[in-house]
């Protein structure tokens, strides 16, 4: 027995945006927020979600059920600390092993920059987020957790970046799949995005590459690598944004065998302390990588790099050229900031973006004018800067661009789409695509825009005995090789009967009405319609008689209401159950039934309507 019910869906953030990932899910009242991030294009109040929507009181904990962290990234992450321990919520909070141990030194990193570089107040402490990292529940691939007795998740490989996951959520019998960042095609140190046949209710997919389909990533390796050693070859410097963890190992990896096959002698370095770390972890959580990195590592690790550094401040100023991976991704603060200050001036440096740059950021900026030569570009309010060198952007990025989106819908099979994590123009793109050529509803909510979704609630029945029996008599056929009765093979049965619930075990039966009666002392009263139309032909000339309109009625009816048998009597009735069909000699037809038998007359009726028609008689 099924109830119509619904998930309601609230984007926080990335709604119809990148960055800020915050994304509220109500299924059967439990209520899940999916990553807590910041914005990178904000430096005020904005950067964060806006918590207030949940409560304005801060009683997030009577209201969330639990947060999951889909992977380290700070679009998904940065917010944590805040919410846990300035906005004060106390609940259970899930993410992966590694993403557990990656998260908080790329949120102390955070905190450094915003608070020891630009000076800013009011914001989480390292403590914080210490204290914020012990509400965390470590879960492993494909591992059921129960949250309470209602609520369970489940976590399947992502790809995108080390320990990144897509999570399952099922209450009852409804469920969602929400993907976080996800990557469907392997690279040098991951592999592709895994999950099952799952047919939930709701997907809720990224599409940060709505629209591109990539081209071969052998190419761009190819492309990347050919204008890096053209640069240096010339004496120029080439500045690569990347985040500490994720493409900067995959790009580090493409250099660094470049640079081995070709001999080169030109400094690569990598800023920030992180690098270590990175490796450290990488080696920890090495079943997490592709199959290569783990067939390789016990002959040599693939992250420790033969050409490439440490990089210190000031050899940005040191003469000659040289490579430097630095962090931020989207040149909006830090060391990658401070060296494109310096080398921007410089018609031979090149700046390359490997990745993809939020609205707001100085790399989107430097994006939106590359096509010009020697520009300005907006730093903060108060500072532009010319900008002489070159720059490219090679999409290194490690998300699923359209085909993998359309793909990972297909292998899934939902039985609604909701995009975040994207542009709104190409989302509507994508959204008209998925409803177009899958056939399932498709939605792409603003931030604090609320969707309900209808989702089916099962309710489990016990049917009695003697009902089926009677129910399944009604849909035998004659076997014509062994001339006995059996079962017609249908996917559904419909079954029609009175609908008992015991109050103190809340069990729900459904009965023979006369076994219902019986057993609550009832009387049965029994209701009978009856319908009488006068026929007449459209063609005055027709002399068709009533045993002529009966056979036709008789043939129609047996063919569509097969397999519940019609009878035909002597008095040329039809007999079809309570059912029963006569047409006299003055052509007047006649229709009587039982309330027990609505629907069939309701159907009889409408197949008698069209055989009449079609044989030129009106019914008046």
């Amino acid at each position: 027995f099924f109830l119509m019910s619904q998930i309601q869906v609230v984007p926080l953030g990335a709604g119809q945006d990148v960055g800020r990932s915050c994304v509220l899910v109500s299924v059967e009242g439990k209520n899940v927020m999916f990553d807590c991030g910041m914005h990178m294009g904000y430096n005020d109040e904005r950067r964060f979600p806006d918590f207030s929507y949940i409560s304005k009181t801060h009683n997030f904990d009577q209201i969330l059920d639990c947060v999951i962290i889909t992977h380290f990234h700070l679009d998904h992450c940065g917010a944590l600390p805040y919410f846990s321990e300035m906005c004060g919520f106390n609940g259970p909070i899930y993410m992966s092993y590694p993403t557990k141990a990656i998260c908080p030194i790329l949120l102390e990193d955070y905190r450094k920059i915003t608070v020891e570089r630009k000076g800013e107040t009011n914001f989480f402490t390292s403590q914080m987020i210490k204290n914020c990292m012990k509400k965390v529940v470590a879960v492993n691939l494909h591992e059921t957790i129960y949250v309470d007795d209602e609520l369970e998740i489940r976590a399947y490989y992502a790809g995108h970046v080390l320990g990144a996951c897509m999570f399952y959520i099922k209450v009852g019998d409804q469920s969602v799949v929400y993907t976080g960042d996800y990557n469907m095609t392997p690279d040098r140190h991951l592999g592709p995005a895994s999950i099952e046949k799952l047919r939930p209710d709701l997907f809720i997919t990224e599409t940060t590459y709505a629209t591109m389909i990539r081209d071969s990533k052998r190419c761009r390796e190819r492309d990347l690598l050919k204008r890096i050693h053209k640069c240096v070859d010339n004496g120029g410097k080439v500045l690569i944004p990347v985040f500490a963890l994720g493409r900067a190992q995959e790009l580090c990896i493409l250099l660094d065998t470049y640079w081995e096959q070709m001999n080169l002698k030109v400094p690569i370095y990598f800023s920030a302390g992180l690098t270590e770390k990175a490796n450290y972890y990488y080696k920890l959580f090495i079943n997490w990588t592709n199959q290569k990195i783990k067939e390789t590592f016990v002959k040599r690790n693939m992250f420790d790099f033969k050409h490439i550094s440490p990089f210190e401040r000031q050899m940005a100023d040191e003469p000659g050229a040289q490579v430097l991976f630095a962090t931020p991704g989207m040149l909006h603060a830090g060391t990658s900031l401070e060296v494109f200050k310096k080398w921007a001036g410089s018609e031979r440096n090149m700046v390359i973006m490997p990745g993809y740059c939020v609205v707001g950021t100085v790399g989107n900026k430097l994006l939106a004018g590359k096509k010009r030569k020697n520009y300005t570009v907006e730093i903060d309010k108060k500072t532009s800067l010319e900008v002489k060198c070159k720059v490219k952007h090679l999409s290194f990025s490690a998300h699923a661009d359209a085909k993998g989106i359309m793909q990972i819908i297909r292998q899934v099979e939902p039985k609604n789409v909701m995009l975040v994590h994207g542009e709104k123009g190409k989302m509507q793109y994508l959204l008209k695509k998925i409803e177009n050529d899958l056939n399932i509803p498709c939605y792409a909510p603003a931030n604090g825009e609320s969707v309900n979704i209808d989702a089916t609630h099962s309710i489990p029945i016990s049917v009695s005995r003697s009902l089926l029996k009677r129910q399944l008599s009604s849909f035998t056929v004659e076997d014509g090789i062994n001339k006995k009765q059996r079962v017609a093979v249908m996917d559904k049965l419909p079954v029609q009967g009175l609908l008992v619930a015991n109050v103190d075990s809340k069990d729900l039966r459904l009965l023979e009405p006369q076994e219902a009666m019986d057993e609550l002392g009832l009387v049965e009263h029994d209701l009978n319609f009856e319908s009488k139309q006068q026929l007449s032909f459209v063609d005055t000339q027709e002399t068709t008689g009533a045993e002529t309109i009966i056979q036709q009625l008789f043939d129609a009816l047996n063919r569509w209401l097969a397999p519940i048998i019609v009878e035909r009597t002597k008095e040329s009735n039809l007999i079809v159950r309570s059912l029963s069909i006569h047409v006299s000699q003055d052509r007047q037809l006649s229709i009587a039934w039982s309330y027990k038998d609505e629907d069939l007359a309701s159907t009889a009726r409408s197949i008698i309507l069209d055989t009449l028609t079609s044989a030129g008689i009106v019914c008046e």
